[in-house]
Parts: C-alpha cells; sequence; structure tokens
C-alpha cells in the first residue's frame, strides 16, 4: 500500500502525520506500507518512521549518478537519506514534464543500479479508454518503458496501474475494469519475462482510491495494492486503506 502525497505538506506537517499515522499502522503486517513525500521532506519522513513498519519513498529518480542536471535528484543522494522506493512515470509527470517511455526505463534502471524499488506507473488518457486503445497504450508503456530490464531486475520493481482520467477526479475504475487492465499488463510480463514473472509481479491499482471502494477493488485476485493519492494526506484516512 502506497502513497504518494505529491506536492503537500512541509517537513513539520510530515512529522505531524507520521506521529497520528504510525501507532494506526503498528500491526499491519498483511502488507508493505511506502509513504513518498516531495524531495524536501524525505528526511522528516525517514526519521519519523525510524524502527517502525513504514518504509519511504522518492517521487522521482534522476537517470544520472550525478552531473550538469539542474532540478533532478540521484539514486545516491536518496540512498543518503534513507529511501527505500522510487515513483518512476507517474502520469503528472508525463502530462506536465515531458517523462515518456525511453526516460521511464532509464530512470527504472538507475533506480534499480543504486538499490531502490522502483514503483513503475502506466496507463491510459481518458481519451485512449474512449476510443477503445487501453489496451495497446499499456502494451506500448511496457514495451518501451519496462522489456528493457533484464530478467533479474524485473523481479525487484513494482508495477502501478493508474488510469489517467481516473486521478483526482473522483473517478474510480471498477473493480473489473481495473482487473482487465491488470491481467493486459501481467499478460505482457508473461509474454516477456515468463509465466513465474508474471504471477510474481505485485501490480498496484491507482486513481481514486479510498477507504469506501479499496475493499472491493482488492477484492479482485489481480490486484495486489494501491497507489493513493489525495487519501493518503491524511494519517486516519490512509490507515483505514491500509487495513482494509
Amino acid at each position: 500500500m502506497a502513497g504518494n502525497w505529491k506536492m503537500f505538506k512541509t517537513p513539520a506537517e510530515t512529522q505531524a502525520f507520521f506521529e497520528k499515522f504510525r501507532p494506526l499502522v503498528e500491526n499491519s503486517g498483511h502488507c508493505e506500507i511506502v509513504i513518498c513525500p516531495p524531495f524536501t521532506n524525505l528526511a522528516a519522513a525517514v526519521a519519523a518512521v525510524k524502527g517502525s513498519n513504514i518504509q519511504i519513498g522518492s517521487q522521482n529518480i534522476a537517470w544520472a549518478k550525478e552531473g550538469a542536471f539542474t532540478g533532478e535528484i540521484s539514486g545516491p543522494m536518496l540512498n543518503a537519506v534513507g529511501v527505500s522506493h522510487a515513483i518512476i512515470g507517474h502520469s503528472e509527470r508525463r502530462q506536465y514534464f515531458g517523462e515518456t517511455d525511453e526516460t521511464v526505463l532509464k530512470r527504472t534502471q538507475a533506480a534499480l543500479e543504486f538499490g531502490l524499488t522502483p514503483i513503475v506507473c502506466v496507463g491510459e488518457r481518458l481519451e485512449e479508454r474512449e476510443s477503445g486503445n487501453t489496451e495497446a497504450v499499456l502494451v506500448s508503456q511496457f514495451q518501451k518503458g519496462i522489456s528493457g530490464l533484464t530478467e533479474q531486475q524485473f523481479a525487484k520493481i513494482v508495477i502501478a496501474y493508474e488510469p489517467v482520467w481516473a486521478i483526482g477526479t473522483g473517478k474510480t475504475a471498477t473493480p473489473e475494469i481495473a482487473a482487465d487492465a491488470h491481467r493486459a499488463i501481467r499478460a505482457q510480463v508473461r509474454d516477456k519475462f515468463g509465466k513465474d514473472a508474471g504471477d510474481a509481479v505485485r501490480i498496484l491499482y491507482g486513481g481514486s482510491v479510498k477507504g469506501d471502494n479499496v475493499k472491493t477493488l482488492m477484492a479482485q485476485p489481480e490486484i495486489d495494492g494501491s497507489l493513493v493519492g489525495g487519501a493518503s494526506l491524511e494519517a486516519t484516512s490512509f490507515a483505514s486503506i491500509v487495513n482494509f
């Protein structure tokens, strides 16, 4: 169960969140819990979860180790702060900041090189769904953004399916729509990396996940977890999702 805070909260607000959140999930051993705050809050978040069952991830990672890349944050920098995961290729990165399937692959390889677990995002826009191109989009994003990994690299990643039309809109893909997309992604994995990899890979659903719909989503065998946006900003709200 992963929370993506996007561009919200200060370090002080981060600390206050975890003071409230930690006791609510301290007995939640059924899943991994990862929260991805903005870069400026990572140090505060890592300090706040020390000794707990909560892990901290970043919302992006540079593909280079260091160099003239103004505004980017590298794997070694994230290692130094104590981060364990990195979200890669979120639809907002693709939509607003020029992220492509090719840069997603490079960032994923960098995360793996520096020992971070990549949460690699794929998903279609509304017009792509309405024109019947959902599967073609997912296949293309997989082929260009993920299939360039080796089998050993692929075994270490998590995939997140996030229909762009359901992010921050209040619209949620029905559990059946989400499961269909997860099946299409898993089929790509089996074709490229084999049946065992297809069975083992964890595919999260992201798109207006809330406490009142998480149970029906998670009832689908194809859905292995959630990547939660707005509902992860409030401690009791996200705890109710973790403890569905």
